[in-house]
């Protein structure tokens, strides 16, 4: 396993649309291990790979509950309702947070590392997670969703 670098704004690739995986192989299971790694040693709760500078549709959540590890590829949410708003932070702007509006409740329809197809419920801060990161595969960055930035040391991730 390795930890990889992760690409901070403004490196194109994270405003860049994501191209879907269709080879499932070795070399896939080896990228999301290392993403994983690279995720925790980072201390964040979620990685997309445009952040370690990888053109593809994939991305790694643990919030650290019931759920543990979870890796997203080809990714679509299919549900969506209510509201929430929260803080937000991203490996790839570090020291900045703000107060983000997503949906309360996502079911998203993803493919596993061997591409079986499988769904995840999500509410809370999972579901904040989830779209988040789902929102890096389109090259959609949460400071275009900021509401209100906070100052430094107001939060601290």
């Amino acid at each position: 396993m390795a930890i990889l670098p992760i690409v901070t704004y403004p490196a194109p690739i994270l405003e860049t649309v994501c191209q879907p995986v269709t080879v499932f192989d070795r070399k896939l299971i080896k990228l999301l291990n290392d993403m994983y790694d690279t995720m925790l040693a980072a201390d964040g709760v979620g990685l997309a790979a445009p952040q370690i500078g990888v053109d593809q549709q994939i991305a790694i959540v643990d919030i650290g509950d019931r759920h543990g590890r979870i890796e997203l590829i080809n990714p679509v949410i299919v549900e969506q309702s209510g509201e929430q708003i929260g803080p937000e932070g991203c490996l790839s702007f570090p020291g900045l947070f703000g107060e983000v509006k997503r949906f309360q409740y996502v079911k998203v329809r993803a493919q596993n590392r061997r591409g079986r197809p499988f769904e995840i419920e999500a509410t809370g801060f999972l579901a904040r997670a989830l779209q988040h990161e789902i929102d890096h595969l389109h090259g959609i960055l949460f400071t275009s969703k900021v509401i209100r930035y906070y100052e430094e040391g107001e939060f601290e991730g």
